[in-house]
């Protein structure tokens, strides 16, 4: 299992695809325009698999969400819903299964990388066999 250090204060540098990722997720406007190209900090905390990952956004607000890799933890999403999730430790990433989203974090060069990915749900009917 690979734990690289997370620990650290990380600036908003930039993203991709955000505005299409916030309306699939069905994050609200005013949370939508708020989160564009906001200078959010976020800063780790990290003891061995403990964490404690806090995001800063402009104007005062803090989502902080305390979790133990593999351990079921009560987490938020940025939109300020709450969920349970057991945050896991694959490859030197951690990742996280957010109510409508898969959420992966890497330290890359030094950068703290996020992405997140919407889950897609396919429903298949079983065919029911034709009578002579």
């Amino acid at each position: 299992q690979g734990n690289m250090a997370f620990a650290g204060k990380y600036e908003f540098e930039g993203d991709e695809n955000y505005d299409d990722f916030v309306n699939k997720i069905g994050l609200p406007s005013d949370k939508i325009e708020m989160g564009r190209n906001c200078k959010i900090v976020t800063e780790v905390v990290q003891n061995g698999n403990d964490f404690t990952w806090t995001q800063h956004f402009p104007g005062g607000r803090t989502t902080t969400n305390t979790f133990t890799i593999g351990k079921e933890a009560d987490m938020e999403t940025m939109g300020g819903k709450k969920f349970k999730a057991t945050v896991k430790m694959e490859d030197g990433k951690i990742v996280a299964a957010f109510p409508n989203y898969h959420h992966t974090a890497e330290i890359c060069g030094g950068k703290l990388v996020e992405v997140s990915s919407q889950i897609s749900r396919l429903v298949y009917e079983k065919k029911k066999k034709k009578k002579p």
